[in-house]
């Protein structure tokens, strides 16, 4: 299976192409701009991780929070784009905050990028979920198996979390043929 190909999307420059000067404001300037994105994300081919650089763009209101990335999660959730991924990056604290207040009153998340390269969620996220992306960033890469031995918990009960974790677009994941017959998936990190 091909690797997670990465594409940066610099949000400063869309909102100036879309009449928007740098600043995300008001719902109809965060429509335009998540349009923008969606053709952009419906252009690139599967397994794409997608960046969106904050770091040219000035304000950002609750209102572009919701329209941009709350819609966007959703919607790529939903599968909509294909399997796709994306994270964050390039986002001050005031962004940041607004962010997440549209994320929590939709119950959604999503990795970001902090200013020192690690990789966090943002949002709302189970805590048994963020034990498992932590386990996935401390080895690198988890199948099922591995993740029940790791954590002391039933395979199906490992299995069901990394598949969760996956609908989220939390990571990546890859399907290889064992050699006695029979698939697994290894899921990865959006490195």
């Amino acid at each position: 299976m091909d690797a997670l190909v990465s594409v940066e999307v610099d949000l400063g420059k869309v909102c100036q192409e879309n009449g928007a000067s740098n600043h995300l404001v008001t719902r109809p300037t965060g429509r335009a701009v998540r349009e923008a994105v969606e053709e952009r994300l419906r252009s690139l081919g599967p397994r794409t991780l997608v960046t969106l650089d904050f770091s040219g763009v000035g304000i950002v209101d609750y209102s572009c929070a919701d329209e941009v990335v709350a819609k966007l999660i959703t919607r790529l959730q939903g599968q909509e784009y294909g399997e796709k991924f994306l994270r964050l990056k390039g986002l001050d604290l005031t962004q940041r905050e607004n962010i997440e207040v549209a994320l929590e009153r939709k119950r959604l998340c999503i990795p970001a990028v902090s200013d020192g390269g690690a990789l966090e969620v943002i949002g709302v996220l189970q805590p048994y979920l963020v034990e498992t992306l932590r386990g996935l960033h401390d080895h690198g890469s988890l199948t099922a198996r591995y993740l029940a031995d790791l954590e002391d918990i039933e395979l199906t009960t490992a299995s069901t979390r990394l598949a969760t974790a996956y609908k989220l677009r939390l990571m990546a994941r890859r399907e290889v043929h064992l050699e006695e017959g029979g698939r697994q998936f290894v899921y990865e990190p959006l490195a």
